[in-house]
C-alpha cells in the first residue's frame, strides 16, 4: 500500500486486529521511508446484484431504499432499531447469498416482506397492501386471512376484544 504522507509505494504492517464481529480486520501500517503511522480497514468487498425494477430499468442495489422501506412500513410500531437493522441485514445477506447478477424487484420484496412478517404483522400489512397495490377491503381481509394461516398459533397477536377474565360464581340460593 502507498504512504498517505509521502510517494513511498509500499508500507510494512506492523499490527493487525480483528473487529468484534469478525467482519474487518484493522491494520496499522508504518512507512520505511518518512516513518509515518497510520490505519486502513480492510474487509470483504460484496457485489450485490443490480435490481431490474417493473419497467425494465436497472438499478444498482441501494442499501439505504431499503433501510427507508423498512422504516416506512414499521412508521409508529414497537419495533427496536436493533431488529430492523438485523431484518435489512438478512435481505442484504439474501441478496448475496442468491448469486445473482441482478434481481427483479418483485424478489427483492418479497424479501422484505419475508422479514416484516417476523418482525411486526401490521407492517407487514401495510407493505403488502402497497407492494401488492391492494384494491380493496376484500384484498385487505384476504391477505390479513393468509398471514393467520401462515404464522403458528404462538406467533399471532390475538388479543380478546373483551375482557375475558373468569367471572366469580353468583352464590346459589336456596
Amino acid at each position: 500500500m502507498h504512504c498517505p504522507f509521502c510517494p513511498h509505494e509500499d508500507t510494512r504492517v506492523i499490527d493487525s486486529r480483528v473487529a468484534e464481529d469478525g467482519s474487518s480486520i484493522r491494520r496499522r501500517r508504518e512507512c520505511p521511508a518518512c516513518g509515518e503511522r497510520f490505519s486502513t480497514v480492510e474487509q470483504v468487498e460484496w457485489r450485490l446484484p443490480a435490481v431490474i425494477k417493473s419497467d425494465g430499468r436497472r438499478e444498482p442495489f441501494d442499501e439505504r431504499k431499503l433501510r427507508v422501506s423498512f422504516e416506512k412500513a414499521l412508521q409508529k410500531r414497537p419495533v427496536p432499531a436493533e431488529q430492523i437493522d438485523a431484518a435489512v441485514f438478512a435481505v442484504v445477506n439474501e441478496l448475496r447469498k442468491s448469486g445473482e447478477r441482478e434481481l427483479p424487484s418483485r424478489r427483492v420484496g418479497e424479501f422484505v416482506m419475508a422479514q416484516l412478517k417476523l418482525l411486526d404483522q401490521v407492517a407487514y400489512v401495510r407493505f403488502a397492501s402497497v407492494y401488492r397495490s391492494f384494491e380493496d377491503v376484500q384484498d385487505f381481509r384476504e391477505e390479513i386471512e393468509k398471514l393467520q394461516r401462515d404464522l403458528p398459533a404462538a406467533q399471532t397477536l390475538d388479543l380478546p376484544l373483551e375482557d375475558t377474565a373468569p367471572k366469580p360464581a353468583k352464590p346459589k340460593k336456596g
